[in-house]
Parts: structure tokens; sequence; C-alpha cells
């Protein structure tokens, strides 16, 4: 297998969304379309209740699919199609808005004092943004973990690992959504779609994600414009985008181990038109519905 190499690698970005929840946005807005059919992933890891129980109240969501996943903490859901619930560590929730839901995300209290999630979003493609909205509750327990010789564990939540198919099926974008830990020094080959995207997020530990260890060999977005640091050996809250071609990744972990979010998907290749909690593809689009919202039409 000759693994991808990286294309683009960016930093995360501290910001505040709902009512007041502090994360980190890995990427979103700015960085379209470089990440489709993916949109937005948010990191929210803190031990402060003031940074993030103020939660997601009561939004919309029209044309796209929301994928949470809890590493610590509690989160309440409930949404217009009446499903209500609390996931805690290792749960996943997702949900395709599809034609229209409005639902919130409240995060309780922590037992362990940390909230840790991640939520991402994933585009629809224009034939399927109007289908009937679902959601699926994956709990950790439904959620198999492969265990490689060397070591390496993968929880598979989306897609195939040795052999082994994650809860999460019939998705439209035909995405995987891997969480992977490394032991100090091990190697992970994964294999993937020709020209589908994938992006690497990193929770822990450090490591490669490129073979050839030049970190002047793509390009690299850091938090400031004196940021004069350069390297190959990544860290937490780094966001890895490898180029299209190529059928498969290999990453190297270091010293300190290693644990990352794997993302795949197949890109829509469409026009994208976003405000807020709204993605579809045209602005006339978007004008129906947030008309739709305000005079009480939004949910089908």
């Amino acid at each position: 297998m000759q693994p991808r190499s990286i294309s683009k690698v960016f930093k995360s970005v501290p910001t505040i969304e709902g009512a007041g929840v502090h994360l980190k946005r890995a990427f979103g807005y700015h960085q379209l379309p470089l990440f489709d059919p993916f949109l937005m992933l948010d990191d929210f890891h803190t031990n402060n209740p003031d940074e993030y129980l103020a939660g997601f109240p009561w939004h919309p969501h029209r044309g796209i699919e929301t994928i949470t996943y809890i590493l610590e903490g509690r989160v309440e859901h409930g949404d217009s199609m009446g499903n209500s619930g609390v996931i805690g560590a290792g749960d996943v929730q997702w949900m395709t808005a599809g034609s229209g839901v409005i639902h919130q995300e409240m995060p309780k209290l922590s037992p362990s004092g940390t909230m840790w999630g991640f939520q991402f979003w994933t585009n629809l493609p224009a034939s399927q943004k109007m289908i009937a909205p679902r959601y699926r509750d994956v709990p950790a327990a439904t959620i198999p973990e492969v265990t490689l010789e060397n070591g390496a564990s993968i929880k598979v939540i989306a897609g195939k690992v040795a052999g082994v198919q994650g809860p999460v099926r019939d998705i439209l974008a035909d995405p995987e959504l891997l969480d992977v830990r490394l032991l100090p020094g091990t190697v992970f080959e994964h294999a993937v779609t020709d020209g589908y995207t994938v992006v690497a997020y990193l929770l822990s530990g450090q490591g490669y994600f490129d073979q050839g260890r030049d970190p002047y060999a793509y390009d690299y977005a850091g938090t400031g414009w004196l940021d004069l640091e350069r390297d190959c050996c990544f860290g937490p809250e780094t966001t890895i985008l490898y180029e299209h071609q190529g059928e498969g990744i290999r990453v190297t972990a270091g010293e300190q181990g290693l644990r990352f979010l794997l993302l795949v998907g197949q890109p829509l290749g469409e026009p994208i038109a976003w405000q807020g909690p709204i993605v579809m593809n045209s602005r006339e689009e978007l004008r129906i519905a947030f008309e739709e919202y305000h005079n009480g039409s939004f949910v089908k």
C-alpha cells in the first residue's frame, strides 16, 4: 500500500457556541470545501462547569447530519421527533436532520468533573436534503473495539477494521468514524477508498502522519502569525487533512503513544449555502428554510 500524503495541517481554534459552551473548532466554515462532505468538527473539553452547562438550547437543523461522540460526561438530548435521553461516556448519537429537526443538547454536570466530547457535521447531497429525519442512539456497549497484533486498539463506530463492522451503517456519505489508540512506536495502517476525504484529529500523545517526515511538504496553519514552529510529529488538538489520492494511510505513534479520531467520507462536490445550523445548496433554499422556521412550518 502506498500511503497518502498530508495536504494540510490545522491547529484548532478556541470559540464559544450555543448558549456559552467553550470549545475548540478543529475545522469549519473557513475551510470549506476542503473537508467535503464534512462541514465542521468541534472539540469540547473542560473541567469547568461554567464552560459547558449552558449547552445548546432548542435550535433547528436542515440539510445535514450531526454526530456527537462523548468521551467523558453526560449530555441530555431532545428533539421534535419525540426522541429524548442522555448519552454518556463512549456513547454516540447520529442524527440525520434531513428536511428539518428542532432539537436541544444540554450537558449535565459531569460525574468525573470533566466534560469531553465531539460533534461533527456531515453534509447531505442535494437529492437527499429533504429526506425524512431520523435519530440513532448508539450506546457504547454496541460499539466494537478491535485489538490488533501490535496492541493498537480501535473503536469502530462506522466503517470496518480487521473485518469488524461498526454499528452505524446505511449513511449517505459512506463514512468511517474510528477512535484509534496506539502504543508508543507502533504503526497503524488503514485502507481507504481512493478519492474519499480522510481526516485525523489528535486527542492525546504524539505521532507521525507523513512518511517523509518533512514539515515543509504540506501547508500548515498555526495558531498565530508569530507561530514559527514546524514539526512533523503532531500533538493534541491538531487536524490532519490528507490528499485525496491514495488507497491508505500509515500512522506511527511517538514515544507517548497516540490517540486520534479518523474520519473518512465520500465528497459531494456540490455548492454549499450555509447559515448557522442550516446547510443547503442555494441562498434561495436558505431563505425558504428560515421563513419556514419563523412561520412554524419548518418541521414536516
